[in-house]
């Protein structure tokens, strides 16, 4: 064999080994994207859920509160905005206002014994803690998710083809008070 065509199978060679990486490295980012965009999506679900039962958790507390209406807003403006929250950064703030009102509206309901004795009202805060529950699973499947596909993207050789290729790192579903979500919204009784 002569020397230009050892050399032109060198360079074929080389080029096929950083085509067949380059091609698995798209697909496993690709992967690792919809995975993520899904666990976003479960989160998601999540906080609708817990949204859509927020209404009927106040109409229940409101029959044996009526004064407290600052509680009632609050919690209305911060199930306003755990709607309309786009993205982990601004779910995370809103997700921050849900619980501290979650936490006035308990408080209130603590200071009725009537209420808490309520059918209605313990099977709606039931469903609340499981909906709490299935919150934070879906935050830590998002959360790994995102730890996964960062890396990926961030270790080399991977960072000098992701970027290139559209990938950019994605934000964790951060709260600032990580002690006010770390258990679902409880009532002692």
């Amino acid at each position: 064999m002569s020397g230009g065509l050892i050399t032109t199978l060198i360079i074929v060679g080389v080029l096929v080994i950083l085509g067949i990486y380059v091609w698995a490295t798209y697909n496993s980012l690709v992967t690792l994207r919809v995975r993520v965009d899904e666990a976003w999506s479960d989160i998601t679900v999540q906080l609708k859920r817990r949204a859509d039962l927020i209404p009927s958790l106040i109409e229940t507390v409101k029959g044996y509160a009526a004064h407290e209406a600052g509680v009632f807003d609050a919690v209305t403006k911060a199930r306003a905005e755990t709607i309309s929250a786009q993205g982990p950064a601004e779910a995370s703030q809103a997700e921050n206002h849900m619980q501290s009102a979650l936490k006035s509206i308990f408080a209130v309901a603590e200071a009725y014994p009537q209420l808490q004795a309520s059918q209605n009202f313990l099977q709606l805060q039931s469903e609340l803690v499981d909906t709490e529950n299935k919150i934070q699973a879906s935050r830590r499947f998002f959360s790994g998710g995102v730890r996964e596909y960062n890396t990926k993207i961030q270790v080399f050789p991977n960072t000098i083809f992701a970027r290139g290729m559209g990938f950019t790192e994605r934000d964790f579903f951060e709260v600032e008070d990580v002690a006010a979500i770390s258990e679902p919204p409880r009532i002692q009784f």
